[in-house]
């Protein structure tokens, strides 16, 4: 059956350069930026860079413009930054080092252009669409070939869209990337809820469950009858969620970070003790890293899952506290802030970090660790892995912090379809080796086509 619908496709070809005016005021929250007092009404009323239309499920094209004095803001700010002292010592045991951050925000105050963000995000199909009473974001981008697989793919925590633009070319043309016409893909990558140019939820209860099934009707609306799914780090839970759900056209899922720890193992670790009895070499390697990582690496967890808000003061009023707060997530501990070599690049870094900023999201993002009341994203058990029925591929990338043993995987997900583990990327696999990442997702889907 025909995954294409003529109505999506009119949007595309109709995507149009929109006028948003004092409407994109109210998008980026500056205290220095918003609209005026009669505008107000009709701000509240219309999204930034939307097609107005009376009917609630209409898929609107979107536009970023952010307003000059946003980023004149920042750059005001930036340039205030008061400066903790230096730490005590010569690695990142006490976290992230003075040098290191002032280097990169002294960058970001002065030769760093967000514009060439905007472009980049411009150059590409967007919309917006509500579901569920909240503005869902989210780039769509068809392949030229007409039996393309139609795949979403959902981004994570620090993270964001910016992760997944490299993907964007091999995926949706193949032939171009070293691929085939036959693995051609088409690609929606939407913005979680209160992450990014996604509406932020003003009520509770848009935990990973919730999400899946907004984005089973994103895809439905978008007129898609058969499709894939695919997610790392919280774009993990919420696949996985969509795979328990299986709503109608789904046809499996990839994760990146699986939830493949046993339940034995899962006890162990939350109580602070010693491996179990009887691991494989593998399995040791993996319960001491997931140790190490529950014991010294997930801080940031904690607080956001239990005080998102007060955590967000500082993090919405200092630039260099925001970026600190992102760069101290593990899935960054080898990532060099001082050159352009590599993937992510420094300005790509700055473009994920600015995007959460000029959103004003990042106490809004850091709910959805509160959502999920403290649930371990990567427990079998408290992930239901059990009840998945539907197809699951794994691949497991050597710079992750979880290097989860095919035996675990296998425990886990009782139709586990296809595990690879690969010699080079890390937390943000899409975004470190789009290649390599694209080739996983022709291999781990090609049967299901």
């Amino acid at each position: 059956m025909s995954h294409r619908s003529n109505p999506s496709r009119r949007h595309f070809v109709g995507l149009v350069t929109m006028a948003i005016a004092t409407a994109q005021l109210d998008l980026f929250g500056s205290a220095n930026a918003q609209p005026s007092t009669t505008n107000r009404k009709q701000t509240a009323a219309n999204q930034p860079g939307s097609v107005q239309s009376n009917d609630t499920n209409a898929i609107r094209t979107f536009q970023v413009h952010v307003p000059q004095e946003a980023l004149n803001d920042l750059r005001r700010r930036i340039v205030a930054t008061r400066w903790p002292d230096r730490e005590t010592v010569a690695d990142q045991s006490q976290g992230l080092q003075l040098a290191t951050m002032q280097a990169l925000v002294q960058y970001w105050g002065t030769r760093y252009d967000w514009r060439k963000a905007e472009a980049k995000l411009n150059a590409l199909p967007q919309f917006v669409t509500n579901i569920d009473g909240l503005d869902i974001h989210f780039i769509h981008v068809r392949s030229l070939n007409p039996r393309a697989l139609p795949l979403i793919v959902t981004h994570g925590w620090p993270g964001s869209i910016i992760e997944q633009l490299k993907i964007i070319g091999p995926l949706t043309d193949p032939t171009a990337h070293g691929g085939q016409a036959e693995d051609a893909f088409d690609l929606v990558i939407p913005s979680i809820p209160g992450f990014g140019f996604s509406g932020k939820p003003t009520g509770t209860g848009w935990g990973p469950d919730r999400i899946a099934r907004a984005w089973a009707e994103l895809m439905k609306r978008l007129g898609y009858t058969r499709y894939v799914a695919q997610g790392g780090d919280w774009g993990s839970p919420i696949a996985s969620a969509m795979a328990r759900q299986a709503p109608a056209g789904l046809l499996g899922i990839h994760i990146n970070l699986p939830a493949t720890v046993p339940p034995e193992v899962a006890a162990v670790l939350a109580s602070g003790g010693s491996a179990p009895a009887g691991l494989t070499e593998k399995e040791r390697a993996a319960f001491d890293s997931l140790d190490a990582l529950y014991k010294k690496k997930r801080a940031y967890a904690a607080i956001m899952g239990t005080r998102p808000q007060t955590v967000g003061y500082g993090l919405t009023d200092s630039p260099a506290g925001l970026a600190a707060w992102l760069l101290g997530h593990p899935g960054f501990l080898q990532w060099t802030s001082s050159s352009d070599a590599g993937s992510p690049t420094r300005d790509e870094v700055l473009d994920n970090i600015t995007l959460y900023w000029l959103t004003n999201s990042a106490v809004s993002a850091a709910r959805l660790y509160w959502e999920n009341d403290n649930i371990s994203i990567l427990n079998a058990a408290a992930q239901k892995t059990a009840d998945i029925s539907l197809p699951v591929a794994i691949t497991v990338f050597p710079g992750e912090q979880h290097q989860a043993p095919e035996t675990w995987a296998r425990r886990a997900y009782r139709n586990l379809s296809y595990f690879r583990e690969v010699d080079r990327g890390g937390h943000f696999a899409a975004w470190e080796e789009p290649q390599l990442f694209a080739e996983q997702m022709r291999a781990a889907f090609r049967a299901l086509r």
